[in-house]
């Protein structure tokens, strides 16, 4: 059979957010208000770990989401995504099962030779380097955390974090696709864009949440400094940020609800 290049897509779209929900048979009653988004299955695993009763609403590929109750409330989580694609995919799941709340756990390395291995940085907008948000919004869109959020979950992680002999940054994270073409060049022009961080994920976890207008937050725990060449992630103080990330998360939560 010849084929040409005539043929044409009629439907609107191919697969869509609620496509991928019916997939996993996934119910908006099944989540938690609160959905917290860590990005390896390490750190998922801690967190489900404090949850009372956790059911697993799925299993999809990589892909793992528990729902239980932690401190009277119900919290959801999952391993949302290492990179810009899979982290779309999990956000659009969750912003189509209608969470209330996008809390993004991560890690990222830092652009400025004041931020320590194990701070933390927490996102105030971002510098769009992934290839997935520009299918989502045009050059001028400014991506943006909800500002409620991100100021009460500033306080927390600052009272934590000192506890422990660490800072909190505030600034933009450039995400970017090719962690192994962070040169120089490129890296300096982020800089310039107003980076203190780079990451794979807050540009397009941050970007289809407000899309679909989800109040969402990000903040990071810094792994290496790409100024000073530092690797930190068999760091302990790295270790010890991964913990007070959910320490942060669940406090969060705690406050939203009034408790």
């Amino acid at each position: 059979m010849t084929t040409t290049a005539t043929e044409r897509m009629t439907r609107d779209v191919h697969l869509s957010g609620k496509d991928l929900m019916a997939m996993v048979q996934l119910r908006p009653q099944d989540l938690g208000s609160y959905a917290i988004v860590p990005g390896p299955r390490e750190r998922l695993e801690s967190l489900v770990k404090k949850m009372e009763n956790p059911v697993k609403n799925f299993s999809f590929m990589e892909y793992n989401m528990f729902t239980g109750t932690i401190n009277g409330t119900r919290v959801t989580a999952i391993n949302g995504g290492r990179f810009a694609a899979d982290t779309a995919i999990t956000t659009e799941i969750l912003c189509n099962a209608q969470a209330r709340v996008l809390i993004r756990i991560g890690s990222c390395g830092a652009m400025h030779k004041g931020i320590k291995i194990g701070d933390f940085v927490l996102a105030t907008g971002c510098v769009r380097g992934d290839g997935v948000s520009p299918y989502y919004v045009d050059d001028k869109f400014v991506t943006l955390p909800d500002a409620a959020l991100t100021q009460k979950l500033g306080g927390i992680a600052k009272g934590l974090a000192s506890g422990a002999g660490l800072t909190v940054h505030e600034g933009k994270v450039w995400s970017t696709d090719a962690i192994l073409k962070e040169t120089k060049e490129i890296v300096n022009k982020a800089i310039d864009q107003g980076a203190v961080a780079v990451d794979m994920v807050s540009s397009p976890f941050l970007t289809i949440a407000q899309c679909y207008k989800i109040p969402a937050v990000s903040i990071l725990a810094v792994s290496d400094n790409l100024i000073t060449g530092q690797m930190g992630f068999i760091n302990p103080d790295y270790y010890m940020a991964e913990g007070l990330l959910i320490q942060m998360a669940l406090e969060l939560v705690k406050q939203l609800e009034g408790k």
